[in-house]
């Protein structure tokens, strides 16, 4: 069951049942297993313009929460957190342990949050309408099917999944250890995924457009699902309208994938999955023969390859980051551009270009206005040579072959 969640103020939009113990449970997660706070002294501001601190997703969850159910810092207050192991881009999921705030049922309450496939993996029940039952093969299928139509309207979609500590293992005062974690991370019980949407600023497709005009390749690496990757990537331009990637040349056609010759498709979306067993010829072939290409699921390390692999072709690269792991990409491009709101003070450093604004559309107008300078350049350049070229010729005549001046000097 796919429902929309009401994010107005007064709650006076869409209708949905809150005392589910689906949503509380849902709501639960997405409440502790998030790291993201309001700003002091935001009482008497609406939710939805309180500034926060934190990744932009887990604010979004936040606000959602606070929204919805109520007050989440004092749900926080009652859940005391003793353990947390953050997210990271290798494991794709976020973990932490908090105290029961049930004085019947005290212990330990394990919650997670991450990549959708990655919270299916490692939970063996499912959380449906209120009862625990055991996560077969046709529940998987009704989890992808709602996945593939959140992610196919450009959406990001997080997985939550959760699992109360047996007491006889893990009695009051157990040393939790965050950095090897000695607590159980599977056969969980997964309850359910929630999904936001990013929307793209609206200068980003003119943008993308002017790029492409001006003969720059605009290339797509992302952690989100290929999924949504694809959807937006469609909505900005990245994906041309009429371009097709091999999965869609299959489904045209209802052939197998790997029947479709990857030559016949201009765009292609590529897994970072996939990418790891890509050879360096392989990577290279694939960046000289697509013209609109989308990389998803990358970790850091991936995208250093995609900017090496970029510069064996002979292109000067420049490349967007905020995070602290897209430094090494920022700091091998020929131009690294970090954001100047959201960046992290190490991608800064790393950076040749920090953007003020955040915006995309700003480099566009960086490299036109560079472009103008150039241009402006060898104009004064021609300029000065064709003016001082015709003055200094006779001279060098005149001393290299003893050619007489043309004008001389005469005293009287």
């Amino acid at each position: 069951q796919v429902i929309e969640v009401d994010t107005t103020e007064n709650q006076s939009g869409v209708q949905y049942d809150k005392t589910s113990p689906s949503f509380k449970a849902l709501s639960r997660i997405a409440a502790l297993c998030n790291r993201a706070e309001f700003k002091v002294n935001q009482e008497d501001v609406p939710v939805m313009k309180r500034e926060t601190n934190g990744d932009a997703s887990e604010s979004a969850l936040l606000k959602c929460i606070e929204i919805a159910v109520g007050n989440v810092m004092a749900m926080r207050a009652k859940n005391k957190k003793v353990c947390e192991v953050p997210f990271n881009s290798t494991n794709k999921y976020q973990v932490s342990i908090h105290e029961s705030d049930d004085p019947s049922d005290t212990g330990y309450y394990l919650v997670m949050k991450g990549a959708p496939e990655r919270i299916l993996g490692k939970s063996s029940t499912i959380l449906l309408n209120g009862k625990e039952v055991p996560l077969d093969e046709e529940l998987k299928d009704a989890f992808n099917n709602a996945y593939l139509e959140l992610g196919g309207l450009g959406e990001r979609v997080l997985g939550f999944c959760d699992f109360k500590l047996p007491k006889d293992k893990y009695p009051p005062g157990f040393p939790f250890d965050s950095d090897e974690p000695n607590f159980q991370i599977d056969n969980l019980r997964f309850v359910g995924l929630m999904s936001m949407i990013d929307p793209p600023r609206a200068a980003v497709p003119d943008a993308v457009a002017k790029c492409r005009s001006a003969g720059i390749k605009v290339i797509m690496v992302t952690g989100d699902h290929p999924i949504t990757a694809k959807a937006i990537a469609r909505s900005v331009g990245i994906i041309s309208e009429g371009n097709e990637t091999v999965e869609d040349i299959a489904a045209r056609l209802n052939i197998p994938v790997d029947r479709v010759n990857p030559r016949d498709a201009k765009a292609c979306v590529i897994h970072g999955q996939d990418l790891r067993d890509y050879s360096a010829e392989e990577l290279n072939d694939l960046l000289r023969h697509h013209t609109e290409i989308v990389f998803a699921r990358t970790s850091p390390q991936q995208k250093l390859i995609i900017v090496e692999g970029c510069q064996r072709q002979g292109a000067i690269v420049a490349v967007t980051g905020d995070g602290v792991n897209d430094s090494p990409a920022l700091k091998k491009a020929d131009i690294g551009v970090a954001m100047g709101i959201a960046g992290s003070d190490v991608s800064k450093q790393a950076a040749d270009m920090i953007l003020l604004d955040d915006n995309f559309a700003s480099i566009v107008t960086g490299v036109e206005e560079g472009r103008l300078i150039f241009d402006n350049l060898k104009k004064s350049i021609a300029y000065t040579l064709t003016s001082n070229i015709p003055e200094i010729s006779p001279f060098l005549l005149f001393i290299v072959a003893d050619i007489p001046l043309p004008l001389g000097t005469r005293n009287y």
